[in-house]
């Protein structure tokens, strides 16, 4: 996450930074966003440390549409039992050409808090930036077991993502799409 924020972010620049996943079990990004032109809000399912908001649901977030410029989550969407729900709710909260980091694991013992459900790879990132209708910048795994002994089990994989601002051709391609859905052709006996 460090390597990501000093690669795309720039400090200074007004940014609101929201951290999905922030209970603080062992480590914690809210001091990668210190910057004080930085806004960053950590969010969990229970109230602990790292914690600002207390969410009623992985699936959503009580933010505003299009009100994020960064959207954060480390070593959480492993737990997340209906990942893809909570990953088109990341996409609703950011602005458009805002980012995504993404760090979960490729592989790793189970570790479950409540639950672990998944691990990812290059491809699966690959396949929520289509389903997100968002671009994927950049990914990648760790594929050889880290030197230290109590690392080596781990490895995740990174993702940064982009929101997409759709061009006129798929915003009215999209709205006749809607529309055509609301009107079903039926038949008579």
């Amino acid at each position: 996450m460090e390597d990501l924020v000093s690669r795309y972010l720039r400090a200074g620049q007004s940014l609101s930074v929201l951290d999905i996943g922030s209970y603080d079990v062992n480590g914690s990004y809210r001091s990668l966003f210190v910057d004080p032109a930085w806004s960053y809000v950590g969010v969990d399912l229970e109230a602990g440390p790292g914690v600002d908001v207390v969410l009623e649901s992985p699936y959503r977030l009580p933010v505003a549409s299009g009100s994020i410029d960064v959207v954060i989550s480390g070593q959480a969407f492993e737990h997340v039992e209906y990942f893809w729900l909570s990953w088109l709710e990341m996409l609703r909260v950011l602005k458009p050409s805002g980012l995504i980091f993404l760090i979960a694991p490729s592989r790793g013992p189970e570790h479950r808090y409540p639950q672990d459900c998944w691990r990812f790879y290059p491809d699966g990132y690959r396949a929520l930036a289509r389903y997100g209708h968002c671009e994927l910048i950049e990914v990648t795994t760790d594929w050889e077991p880290h030197q230290d002994a109590g690392s080596a089990p781990w490895g995740d994989t990174v993702g940064v993502f982009r929101k997409v601002v759709p061009g006129w051709k798929a915003r009215v391609s999209g709205a006749l799409l809607r529309a055509a859905g609301r009107f079903h052709v039926g038949t008579t006996a």
